[in-house]
């Protein structure tokens, strides 16, 4: 009977690099976070991963893994609050130092829009969002959590 080649085992996929690959999981094994300590001792893993200038191929699947279990955790325990469209963007505003009229010329988007969205009377459409999320370099997803 033919042997066939194994292609999943962490040495197949590896090589040589599987030591850093397995030093990685022995400093933090790979499993669900279900306490504020696995959170904080998970995000000081990604820390010092992502303070590194470049990444071997195991350290970048480590991290991609790491963070998919802190933001399954994150998503069920905390929370995140709607936010209206008026207070995030009187947000993003504010944190780019931009004047409602620069905001309006820059984006294309009428003042008296802007003036109405920050003042709750509209809401913003489809189109402003799109023109919003490239002049602020945000998702659109930015501007759909409250109703």
């Amino acid at each position: 009977m033919a042997r066939t080649k194994d292609t999943t085992s962490s040495r197949a996929v590896y090589g040589k690099t599987e030591d850093r690959y397995l030093e990685l999981i022995r400093q933090f094994p790979l499993r669900p976070l279900r306490t504020e300590y696995d959170l904080d001792a998970a995000v000081a893993v990604i820390d010092s991963l992502i303070d590194q200038d470049t990444l071997a191929t195991p350290e970048q699947d480590y991290l991609d893994v790491l963070s998919d279990l802190v933001e399954a955790y994150e998503a069920e325990a905390v929370p995140i609050s709607p936010v209206a469209d008026a207070d995030m963007l009187r947000f993003l505003i504010e944190q780019k130092g931009v004047t409602q009229t620069e905001l309006a010329k820059k984006a294309g988007i009428a003042e008296s829009t802007i003036s109405a969205v920050l003042a709750g009377k509209r809401k913003l459409n489809r189109l402003q969002i799109g023109k919003l999320a490239r002049f602020f370099h945000v998702a659109p997803g930015t501007f759909a959590f409250a109703e």
